[in-house]
């Protein structure tokens, strides 16, 4: 089972159990079954300091990912470490759900093209 740790710091709401279903539900239908993935709200202010810390760009975003294992194959019994998405609730709003599969998909390797968008039309809710 995929084990998702959720840290709120965006001072905003969030639906900690729909965010935990997603997640697993996108994990399982690119074939990750196991592994420990970090979900991470945080304000504005925080966002743009990760974004320019880890970028070099100076502005607000609505999701980053933070990859760590990705698809990479791992010695028998190391569990899989996914990395982290971090998502600023005050910018996506309700909204949320394509921005967390887009930080998924670049945690398991994908990058911006055709293929991952194509791949983000069919896990979208």
């Amino acid at each position: 089972m995929v084990t998702v740790e959720i840290a709120n710091r965006s001072g905003t709401e969030v639906d900690e159990e729909a965010v935990a279903a997603l997640a697993r539900r996108v994990l399982g239908a690119e074939g990750i079954e196991d592994g420990d993935l970090g979900l991470v709200f945080v304000e504005p202010d925080e966002m743009r300091g990760l974004k320019r810390d880890h970028l070099g760009q100076d502005e607000a975003t609505d999701v980053l990912a933070f990859p760590i294992d990705g698809r990479e194959e791992l010695p028998a019994g190391v569990p899989r470490q996914l990395g982290d998405a971090v998502l600023c609730p005050q910018v996506v709003g309700e909204a949320w759900r394509a921005p967390l599969v887009h930080a998924l998909l670049h945690l398991l390797g994908y990058e911006h093209g055709a293929e991952m968008e194509d791949r983000e039309a069919e896990l979208a809710p």
